[in-house]
Parts: C-alpha cells; structure tokens; sequence
C-alpha cells in the first residue's frame, strides 16, 4: 500500500510540470488555431538559457525564470509577425503552420546542437537531488518546487484571461475570430500577444524542466508527441483541460513505470491520444467543432 501511494505521490509532482509545458501550446491553438510542433524545442532552448545562466554566474534555475520568461515572451513575438502574421486570413493557416513550426523545431535542433553538441545537460541546484520525508513517504523537493511554481503561473494564466479587459480579448478571440473582430478586438494584436504569452510559458518550463530531467537538442522530438496528447486529452485550446490531463496521464505513467518499467511509460501518453480521437475528439473539457 505504501509502495501505491507513493508512486501517486511521484506521478502528482511530476503532473504540474507537464501542464505547465502544454499550457502555451493550448493557448496558442485556443487563440490562433496555431499547432506549434515547435513548441518543445522552444522549451529545449528556454532550458538553454537557463543552463547556462546557471553554469556561468550561478543563477538559480528558479530564479532564472525572470529571464528565460521575458526572453521567450519577445522570441514569439518576433516569430508570430515573421512566420505567421501575413498568413493568418488563409483558409489553410492551421495546415500552414504545422509545416512551418515542424521545419522550425528542426532549424532549432540544428542551431542548438551547432552550438552546444547533443551532450546531455542540467542544471544541479542543492534542491535537485533531496527530498522532503514525510513518515514513510518521500518526495524530491525539484518536484515539489516545480509543480508548485507551474500551478502558480497556469492560476495566474487563468486568471489573467478571466479576469482582465486583454484577457477577456484574447477569450472572445477563441471563442469566434471573426465575432470578436466584429466587436473591435484587435485580433492580430490579440494573436500577436497570445504566441508571446505562450512562448513565455515554454520559457518558465524549459527552466523548471532544466533540473528535473536532463536535455539536449533533439529531446524534443520526445516531448512534443506527449504534449500533443496532454493538449488534445484535455481538449484542444482549454488551460484548465490541460491540467487536468497532465496530472491524470502523469499519475497513469507512473503506475506504468512501476509495474512494467519506465521504458512502456511513455507509450501510456500515446495510448491516450489514440483512444481520445476515436471516441472523443474535441478531448475531455473541450468544445465539439462544427463541421
């Protein structure tokens, strides 16, 4: 029984990291029906940043954010106006941009590997390696810290889009492009915003994720088939669906990990992104699309 909780304990700390890397990417298809295979490269080189703030002046991953954030916020404004914002009125944009930000998660791999080689790499702050003991129960403080910092920021997200005239903007935007147009939001403004906010997530991710796992180049190509199926679980463009699927497919994969091994646990986040398309396509807290 101890051994049980405890892996749900393990599966819970991680679950928060992993919303926190899908929550850009949902809000980014939610706002500008953009699917950003891109987006964990991105992280790979918030990660980056953060690494090497840490290895050259001793900079806390944590305390790195202030950084990586702002960095990747003005990153994905610069590449939302060059890559997509004479693009967005064409009826295949969403088509469109699954091309261009696939071709750009490889430039990034290959500017990332020039510069740094495929070494692996992580940042080792004191926190990283000890854990909290509670009775018989441990969990590893980077966790704790991270999911902690991720609940945070999602909260903050959610918020902010709730409860602020921008974020009311950027919701009628999701909701019907053309209405919210019609209203006077200025939608490419509102998208311009949105892939910067967005960006700015992967930045506090790629920092988070620098101490918990270890990174290189082409690690994305690992992350980003798992954050697709945490988007499309939760339902394609909703913060709160993210999350949840993030925390439910983690807790899963662990049990996995335990009982078969850590090698099948990575197939558990595929398995749900088959069987959600088949029988629930617009995911568990998202809406049903017309047509």
């Amino acid at each position: 029984m101890i051994q049980i909780i405890q892996v749900l304990i393990l599966g819970l700390a991680l679950g928060g990291v992993y919303a926190l890397m899908s929550s850009g990417m949902t809000l980014i298809f939610g706002v500008m029906r953009i699917v950003n295979l891109a987006h964990a490269a991105f992280i790979i080189m918030a990660a980056y940043i953060s690494f090497w703030l840490f290895k050259l002046w001793h900079v806390d991953p944590i305390v790195s954010m202030a950084v990586t954030m702002p960095v990747m916020f003005l990153v994905g404004v610069l590449y939302y106006k060059v890559m997509f914002a004479s693009r967005a009125d064409n009826p295949r944009f969403t088509d469109i941009t699954v091309l261009v930000t696939f071709a750009s998660a490889l430039v990034i791999e290959g500017v990332l590997s020039y510069l740094f080689t495929g070494i692996y790499r992580s940042t080792n702050p004191i926190y990283a390696t000890k854990p909290f003991l509670v009775g018989p129960f441990f969990v590893p403080q980077s966790q704790v810290y991270a999911t902690a910092i991720s609940i945070t920021l999602i909260i903050s997200l959610w918020l902010f889009l709730r409860y602020t005239r921008v974020g009311n903007a950027i919701r009628a935007t999701m909701q019907n492009r053309n209405s919210a147009q019609v209203v006077g939001v200025n939608v490419a403004w509102v998208s311009m915003l949105s892939f910067g906010i967005g960006l700015a997530m992967t930045g506090a991710a790629g920092s988070l994720l620098s101490f918990i796992f270890t990174f290189f180049p082409s690690k994305h190509v690992a992350w980003i088939g798992m954050l697709m199926s945490l988007v499309v679980l939760g339902g394609m463009g909703s913060l709160m669906g993210a999350m949840l699927s993030s925390f439910l497919l983690a807790v899963i994969a662990a049990y996995v990990s335990f009982y078969w091994g850590p090698t099948w646990a990575p197939i558990t986040f595929y398995l749900a992104l088959f069987l959600i398309l088949l029988f629930r396509p617009q995911g568990l807290l998202g809406k049903k699309m017309d047509g």
